[in-house]
């Protein structure tokens, strides 16, 4: 099986194939497809889509929840959710080489994390944010320091909230990438804002 790579500091999640054709062209080199709310065989038509424009672009793709769909279609990166972690074939992602990124919101969900060894876990929201609904309150910074010290060097991935200007604290708290949903997706112009990111990202890498 091929190592997994560590998601990209900056770690875009999009709602389409049409948003990975959108932005992965800009540079991206970690997305994730998260979709919702679509039929079964829209929801594989899309991920199939995506991937062949990640692929073009040398971007990888971590396709949310359809973890059946992932191994069919032949992804190499999925993120689940506690719920979807419930109700998945873990055997079954394995055996396909896949590897699994997973979101964890308490000290109970990251024990559940770390039992099925994943290539990263996802701690959120960071800060208060306006995409969703959340029975979570902010994390904060502090608990991104807590994850970090009970993972060890496993991937750190914090989401929600997440601003430009706030990026630089949460990596020094100890994320090793920003997962960014509604800072790009509701600007004036996504793909400025998407380049600014990728202009942060690159400071942070050098």
């Amino acid at each position: 099986m091929t190592t997994p790579r560590a998601p990209d500091v900056f770690y875009p999640i999009v709602p389409s194939a049409a948003w990975v054709a959108r932005v992965v062209p800009l540079g991206v080199r970690t997305l994730q497809l998260r979709i919702k709310d679509k039929p079964d065989a829209e929801v594989r038509a899309e991920i199939a889509a995506a991937l062949t424009t990640a692929r073009a672009g040398g971007c990888c793709l971590i396709v949310n929840d359809f973890w059946q769909a992932a191994i069919d279609l032949g992804a190499t990166e999925l993120h689940l959710g506690q719920e979807d972690l419930a109700g998945a074939d873990l055997a079954a992602i394995r055996r396909a080489g896949i590897a699994l990124g997973i979101s964890t919101h308490s000290e109970e969900e990251l024990e559940t994390a770390l039992a099925a060894g994943p290539a990263y876990v996802a701690l959120g929201p960071i800060y208060e944010t306006k995409l969703k609904a959340m029975k979570w309150a902010p994390q904060g910074l502090d608990r991104i320091g807590a994850w970090r010290k009970r993972i060890g060097t496993l991937p750190l991935v914090a989401i929600g909230g997440i601003t430009p200007d706030r990026a630089g604290a949460v990596l020094a708290a100890g994320a090793d990438s920003v997962a960014v949903i509604t800072d790009f997706m509701t600007a004036p112009h996504p793909e400025a804002r998407v380049r600014l990111w990728l202009d942060w990202a690159a400071g942070e890498r050098a």
